[in-house]
C-alpha cells in the first residue's frame, strides 16, 4: 500500500504527487520556506486547485470531498508539512466562504483566495484558550450596524501572512457555548496588530497572532451565528485532527522510504546496511507502527466524510496514534541514516521538528486522550445498561 487506503479522485491525486515531488521537493531542499517562497508555492499549488478542493464548482472550485483534501494533506506534508499546513488552512476559509458568505460576498472574495493570491486563517487559539475552546475571551459587541470585536489571538497557522481571518468570538460571557460566533476579519485594517509567535525552529508554516481593537464588521460579516457556530468548528476539529494524522502518514512513509533507499545503497562491514539485522528490524518496526496508524486514520477520514457519529471518537484516535508513532519513529530513523539524516538531502530534520509540533495541533495528545476516554466510556456504560 503506498498510500492511506480509501478511494479518491486518482486523476487530482497524479497531480499533485507530482507538484509534491517537483516544485515542493525543490524548495523543501532548500530550507525553510520564507513568505516570499511560500506565496509563490501557494499560487502554483492554486492553479491545481489546492485552494479549492471542496469548494463547490459553481463557486470556482473543484468539487471533490473531503478524503481528496486528507489524502493531498498527506501527499504534500510528507515533502513539507509546513507548507501543507499553511496550504490547507487557506483552503479551508475559501470552502467555509464558498458555502456561508452571503453570495455578493463570495464572490468578490473567492477568486482572490481561490487563485492563492492572498493567505488565509481560521482564529481560535488564545494566549490562554486553546484546547479549552469554550474559555475563548475575544468579545463581539453589538452595534447599530453590525458587530465590535476586542480581543487576541495566538499561534494561528498562516496568521503571520493572511490577509482574512475567520475569527471566533464570544457574543455573551466567557464560558458560554452557545455565545460563540463567526466573523470575518480583515488582517489590513488598521484596528488589527499583529503579534509574532517565535516557533520558526519547529514551524516553517507562517505561525503567528494578532490583537484586534474595536474591529468593527459589517452585518453581512458574520459567517456562523451565536450557537451554530460551535457546532460548525466542532464538526471542523474532527476533520482537521483526521487530516493532521494523514499528514503524520506522510512524513512517516517518507522518512521509512529514505531509511530503505539508505540502508540499500550505504555498505558497512563489506555488506548493504539493509543486510544488517538489527538496522532492518528496526526499520520494520516503523513499518509496522505506519499501516497501524494509516488504518485508524483511513477509518476516521471515512467516518469524517460520511459525517458519522463516530467521527469525533476515530478522529481523536487516528491524531493520537499518527501523532505518538511519527514522534516516536522519526528519531528512530534519522539515526538509521546516521549523520545523513542531518543533512539536507533528506526530509528527515523537517520531519523531526514537525513531530514536535504535530502533537500540538487541533488538540493536545492529552486533552485527546480525555476526551477518548469519556467517549469509550460513555459508550461501555451504555452497553452495560443496555445488557
Amino acid at each position: 500500500m503506498t498510500g492511506l487506503d480509501w478511494e479518491c479522485d486518482r486523476g487530482f491525486l497524479d497531480q499533485v504527487r507530482a507538484f509534491a515531488a517537483g516544485e515542493l521537493a525543490e524548495q523543501a531542499a532548500a530550507g525553510p520556506l520564507d513568505a516570499a517562497r511560500n506565496a509563490q508555492l501557494l499560487r502554483r499549488a492554486a492553479d491545481l486547485g489546492l485552494t479549492g478542493i471542496e469548494v463547490p464548482r459553481s463557486a470556482g472550485g473543484l468539487g471533490l470531498g473531503f478524503r481528496e483534501k486528507a489524502k493531498a494533506c498527506e501527499i504534500l506534508a510528507g515533502v513539507d508539512f509546513g507548507f501543507a499546513l499553511s496550504l490547507v488552512n487557506t483552503h479551508n476559509v475559501a470552502a467555509r466562504l464558498a458555502v456561508t458568505a452571503p453570495p455578493e460576498l463570495a464572490a468578490r472574495l473567492l477568486p482572490d483566495l481561490l487563485a492563492g493570491r492572498h493567505h488565509a486563517c481560521t482564529a481560535l487559539t488564545e494566549p490562554h484558550a486553546g484546547s479549552d475552546f469554550f474559555a475563548i475571551s475575544t468579545m463581539a459587541q453589538r452595534t447599530a450596524d453590525g458587530w465590535c470585536l476586542h480581543g487576541e489571538k495566538a499561534w494561528i497557522a498562516n496568521g503571520a501572512v493572511a490577509g482574512l481571518s475567520i475569527v471566533y468570538a464570544q457574543t455573551g460571557t466567557v464560558g458560554e457555548r452557545d455565545g460563540i460566533a463567526a466573523f470575518l476579519v480583515r488582517l489590513d485594517d488598521p484596528a488589527v496588530s499583529r503579534t509574532a509567535c517565535s516557533v520558526d525552529a519547529f514551524v516553517p508554516a507562517p505561525t503567528g497572532g494578532f490583537t484586534l481593537d474595536a474591529y468593527r464588521v459589517p452585518e453581512g460579516e458574520m459567517l456562523l451565528p451565536p450557537g451554530g457556530a460551535f457546532r460548525a468548528i466542532l464538526n471542523e476539529i474532527n476533520g482537521a485532527r483526521a487530516y493532521v494524522a494523514a499528514m503524520c502518514c506522510g512524513m512517516l512513509a517518507a522518512a521509512l522510504e529514505s531509511a530503505h533507499g539508505f540502508g540499500r545503497e550505504r555498505r558497512s562491514f563489506g555488506q548493504p546496511l539493509q543486510a544488517h539485522q538489527h538496522w532492518r528490524l528496526r526499520v520494520a518496526e516503523g513499518e509496522v507502527a505506519l499501516a497501524a496508524a494509516r488504518a485508524l486514520t483511513a477509518a476516521a477520514v471515512e467516518a469524517v466524510a460520511e459525517e458519522a457519529a463516530s467521527a469525533q471518537l476515530l478522529a481523536a484516535q487516528a491524531k493520537i496514534a499518527a501523532t505518538q508513532a511519527l514522534g516516536r519513529w522519526m528519531p528512530e530513523l534519522l539515526h538509521a541514516l546516521g549523520a545523513a539524516g542531518l543533512s539536507g538531502q533528506t526530509p528527515m530534520k523537517a520531519h523531526l521538528a514537525a513531530a514536535q509540533v504535530v502533537g500540538l495541533v487541533d488538540g493536545s495528545t492529552e486533552m485527546l486522550l480525555e476526551r477518548v476516554a469519556a467517549l469509550t466510556g460513555r459508550r461501555k456504560t451504555e452497553l452495560f445498561r443496555e445488557g
